[in-house]
């Protein structure tokens, strides 16, 4: 139902300011992204911190061009007043389309989302992850039970938190981002080292374990209460899911295989693989799970298909446009006017954030002391691997936000810490292994430590 003030707007003066709006915000967030990517390569960082900070940029922090409906902040003056003269309706009008026309480029960037977390899925490998035995299995779970436990209690005890709220902030501390992690010990030639193994088995495993608690948490936090019979429930649930998409893996893959070669017709294979990731979304609905975690399990049982690289190369352009949208749209959202110091309103938001960052960066690098190993291993490097947060982090932050549960101050130091950890991994890990040189898949000089 269209707004009060739209009523009065004839048809064609609706469309033709739907369209400007919808168009240029397209562009703008697509601009700004691309701007700040090419910034960040150059700069020898993860191009998602480049399209965060756009929407840092463009949004509530930034320029006020795009704006989240119930965002406390006034429209860019500039851009009203524009759409308003070039299609004869008045500056409230325009509002007025724009908050009502804003959920069709949320719809977007959600399905950018799901792709991203489908693509993830895809990119694993069960033959890979048992091939790094249990030392990634030790270092994988203590680098999610560590900062989740606390994140949880010292937001809990410490700052007085909600419980819900601060067990949100603590499961957006476990993500690992294996795509930061993997693009620099391949840049370093380390891919292939025990370390490189370890860190790229530990990553995968943080990942499903990241995606499984964030379907859990959200599931909780959208009954804003906390009780354990529903937290057994979901994991339980949960643990099924990602175990029956395993399975599936092994035997649907074939059939899945089978009925691709039996198309012809172009664009047969996103086709096909969107179909698998709507059905996966929509199962884990069924059970009462988030979507993500549909999302991910999609991309999991088309892991081992023989048509995997084509759908890899098919689904890559489409994540590369649409997540940009959700994390700009996250970074649009974001007041990052609670860290101002000079407020002292602010002043607990600011240690917050200390907090979170430091208990991240603690607490991913204890599980690098973790496991056992009868060989020398560099176990700050291990450490150091599994730091970033990076795009797991920021999907937390967003479906988060979406719950209501976190306040704009507890927002902004998840932001921190996300943002923090993304950009200080690939530093250190360039620093802690350049010195090392790889000879034959391994280490040829180890740093000194504990074996």
């Amino acid at each position: 139902m269209l707004p009060p003030l739209l009523l009065d707007v004839g048809g064609h003066q609706l469309e033709a300011a739907e369209t400007i709006l919808q168009v240029g915000r397209f562009l703008v967030i697509v601009l700004a992204a691309r701007a700040m990517a090419e910034v960040m390569v150059r700069l020898q960082l993860p191009t998602i911190l480049g399209e965060l900070v756009a929407g840092v940029l463009i949004g509530v922090s930034g320029l006020h061009l795009i704006l989240p409906p119930d965002a406390h902040a006034e429209l860019n003056g500039l851009l009203v007043h524009g759409v308003a003269s070039l299609t004869s309706i008045t500056p409230e009008q325009v509002r007025d389309l724009y908050d009502h026309s804003f959920p069709n480029l949320q719809a977007i960037a959600q399905l950018g989302l799901y792709s991203l977390l489908f693509l993830t899925g895809l990119e694993c490998d069960l033959d890979e992850l048992l091939a790094v035995g249990v030392q990634a299995t030790t270092v994988a779970l203590s680098g999610v039970v560590l900062p989740f436990a606390l994140g949880t209690f010292g937001l809990h005890q410490l700052f007085h938190l909600p419980l819900m709220a601060a067990i949100f902030a603590g499961a957006s501390m476990t993500a690992t981002s294996i795509g930061i992690t993997a693009s620099v010990l391949g840049e370093l030639k380390f891919l292939k080292c025990r370390e490189g193994q370890m860190m790229i088995g530990a990553a995968v495993l943080d990942d499903i374990l990241g995606i499984v608690i964030l379907a859990v948490v959200v599931a909780l936090g959208a009954g804003g209460s906390f009780s354990f019979g529903p937290v057994v429930k979901l994991l339980l649930a949960a643990a099924v899911f990602v175990a029956v998409s395993l399975l599936l893996g092994r035997t649907a893959a074939p059939a899945f295989d089978w009925l691709l070669d039996q198309l012809k017709a172009p664009g047969e294979v996103v086709a096909a693989a969107f179909v698998v990731l709507t059905l996966a979304c929509l199962a884990a609905q069924a059970i009462g799970l988030e979507a993500a975690l549909g999302a991910f399990a999609g991309g999991l049982v088309l892991s081992a298909s023989r048509h995997r690289q084509a759908i890899e190369e098919a689904m890559t352009p489409i994540v590369a446009l649409f997540a940009t949208m959700f994390f700009v749209l996250i970074g649009t959202g974001m007041d990052l006017a609670v860290l101002n110091p000079l407020d002292p309103a602010n002043h607990e938001g600011l240690i917050m954030a200390a907090f979170l960052l430091a208990a991240a960066i603690v607490s991913k690098l204890a599980a690098g002391w973790s496991y056992r190993s009868a060989a020398p291993t560099n176990r700050l490097a291990v450490g150091l691997g599994m730091l970033p947060r990076g795009e797991v982090g920021l999907i937390f932050l967003g479906l988060g936000s979406q719950t209501g549960l976190l306040t704009p101050p507890l927002e902004a130091a998840i932001l921190v810490m996300v943002i923090g950890t993304t950009f200080l991994a690939p530093v250190l890990l360039r620093l802690v292994l350049s010195g090392q040189a790889v000879v034959d898949g391994q280490p040829a000089l180890v740093s000194p430590g504990p074996p």
